[in-house]
């Protein structure tokens, strides 16, 4: 049996990955066939989690095992956990994390199996778009994210106007200070 992922970004509109593998292949082996789609080395602390329809995270599949075995869920991992053993339905829903710091993702979604074939390796049978960094300089991000465009409408109110405000930030506007001594 053969299993087809469609792999989609966030970040990026136009990227799309299909990746065609065999379902007795292990996690691990999907994890290296993402990485060589996208051109990604292998030295982050990847992981994988089943997700439920609305993609909220369910089962995790760690690339090592974390040694946080006491809690009673099961521990999976990459190398040890065959697809066909959490993965057995066609529109199934994955998350791939592969920048666990900024914990950005790829969205996964198995789109067909493929009865009565089988693959040797994984292929990569469909490539659009280039893929996202695999890692966001820190710096670049907070360069970014401090140029945030903080006009009038940043605080849903078009009529915002500054000069209803106290030098504290409270609003003065109709009743006058709501904190004057005299009320107290």
């Amino acid at each position: 049996m053969v299993y087809k992922f469609r792999i989609i970004s966030d970040e990026v509109d136009d990227f799309l990955r299909e990746i065609k593998i065999d379902a007795e292949s292990s996690f691990y082996d999907l994890h290296e066939a993402i990485l060589q789609s996208v051109g990604y080395k292998d030295d982050q602390m990847t992981s994988f989690f089943i997700c439920d329809d609305d993609w909220e995270k369910e089962t995790e599949i760690t690339l090592e095992d974390m040694g946080e075995s006491s809690s009673e869920e099961d521990i999976y991992v990459m190398r040890d956990t065959r697809l066909d053993e959490l993965l057995e339905e066609e529109k199934q829903k994955m998350i791939y994390v592969f920048d666990p710091l900024s914990e950005r993702v790829f969205f996964i979604e198995l789109s067909e199996i493929i009865t009565g074939k089988t693959l040797e390796k994984a292929v990569c049978s469909l490539k659009k778009g280039e893929a996202p960094e695999q890692t966001i300089d820190f710096d670049q991000q907070m360069n970014t994210n401090s140029a945030l465009d903080l006009d009038e409408n940043f605080y849903g109110d078009q009529e915002f106007d500054m000069e209803d405000f106290d030098s504290e930030g409270f609003d003065i506007s109709e009743n006058g200070n709501p904190y004057d001594e005299d009320k107290y």
